[in-house]
């Protein structure tokens, strides 16, 4: 009977709810190689040694690219967080602990805007 093959985990969390960050599942890649991603949890097996962890989304144009090395031993479950952005027009970031999600500001502002303009429009039409 042969020895199991050593094993560890890598956690990833993508960090997001509501509308704006479900909308786009981001790809994940582990060392290359595409794995199963979605918003919340996931614990895929990864034997001990380097490994790369990807992230990026895809709308009009790829974004929220982010990426952190770690290294995996025998047993041990590595916690990795990405936090998509906001919007389209900045990186995402990747962390050991819980991420802050990049371009809330733009977000805002871009949402305020929009507000804005069709409130205006409407009072405009009624007028």
């Amino acid at each position: 009977m042969s020895d199991p093959q050593p094993t560890g985990w890598i956690r990833l969390t993508v960090q997001g709810n509501g509308l704006s960050a479900n909308m786009i599942s981001p790809k994940i890649r582990l060392n290359g190689y595409p794995v199963p991603a979605a918003y919340g949890e996931s614990v895929p097996p990864a034997p001990p040694g380097p490994w790369r962890v990807e992230a990026t989304c895809q709308w009009i144009r790829r974004y929220g690219e982010a990426a952190l090395d770690v290294q995996v031993a025998d047993g041990q479950t590595v916690d990795v967080f990405y936090a998509p952005p906001w919007h389209q027009f900045t990186d995402g970031r990747m962390g050991l602990t819980r991420q802050q999600r990049p371009g809330a500001l733009v977000f805002a502002l871009i949402m305020g805007l929009m507000t804005i303009l069709v409130v205006g429009g409407i009072a405009l039409s009624l007028t």
